[in-house]
């Protein structure tokens, strides 16, 4: 297995980029390509620290989870309407994810189709901030069905590396006209059960790879992951109250060509 200071490195970048319009799958991809970690063991461990990032959103919005196993006559997000919301927010990405699988892991993972996203989604991301919006949903509870399954088919873009789900889902919900802060929250609280699912399934198929000698490095990994994602989330909701996403749209941009010019 590699270093340890691998899974530290790793494990901030996932948790840092995880929930960001940034994409944390194409950060990871081209800094495994930069470490030199490479291979089934190091997508099995990608798979790994993602899990700790869904737990720092759990653990952040655990009343909002809690309040999904009863319905709560005050808030419309809960019980089965909340459940309902999530699944048809689910739906899209885990039928298009599950059909294209293979030729995604085949053909798009890597550097040059990482950064064909990111200014894909940079672009877009200009495009979305430009137009005016009218705002019909300013609380978790005001989201409706019909833009919960748009939410969701935004999120298909996220199929493709690079792209970022969060960019994706958030877009989505802001053209859909969900307030920009609650656009994000909900792109949180959606990405578990996707996350899980996606997650689940890939390491089902790869767990084997690893021995009883690598469960500290995979462990140091997940902790990270979890403590960076739970910072991220945190800032990231306070800059949504002052900011608008073209800074991280920029970021992206600059990114594009140090790609190209590193690897």
């Amino acid at each position: 297995m590699a270093s340890w200071y691998v899974a530290i490195i790793l494990g901030v970048i996932e948790g840092l980029t995880e929930f960001l319009p940034v994409s944390s799958t194409g950060h990871l991809i081209l800094t495994g390509h930069l470490l030199g970690f490479t291979g089934p063991k190091a997508d099995t461990f990608e798979i790994v620290i993602q899990l700790g990032a869904i737990l720092a959103v759990v653990a952040l919005y655990w009343e909002r989870f809690i309040g999904l196993l009863k319905n709560d006559p005050e808030k419309s997000f809960s019980g089965k309407k909340g459940l309902w919301l999530l699944f048809l927010t689910s739906l899209p990405a885990s039928v298009v994810g599950l059909a294209t699988h293979k030729y995604i892991k085949a053909y798009l993972f890597s550097p040059f189709t990482v950064a064909c996203a990111l200014a894909v989604g940079a672009i877009l991301i200009f495009i979305v901030e430009g137009m005016d919006k009218t705002e019909r949903s300013t609380t978790l509870d005001e989201i409706t069905p019909m833009q919960a399954l748009g939410v969701g088919l935004f999120q298909c873009l996220a199929l493709w590396p690079g792209f970022s789900r969060s960019a994706a889902t958030i877009m989505g919900g802001m053209l859909l006209g969900i307030r920009r802060t609650v656009a994000a929250e909900y792109s949180f609280i959606a990405a578990v059960p996707i996350m899980f699912a996606a997650t689940g399934y890939d390491f089902m198929k790869s767990y084997g790879l690893f021995k009883v000698d690598d469960l500290i490095f995979l462990a140091v990994g997940f902790g990270v992951s979890f403590i960076s994602a739970w910072i991220a989330i945190k800032a990231f909701i306070y800059l949504l109250g002052k900011l608008t996403l073209r800074p991280f749209a920029v970021y992206r941009l600059i990114l594009v060509p140090l790609i190209f010019m590193f690897l």
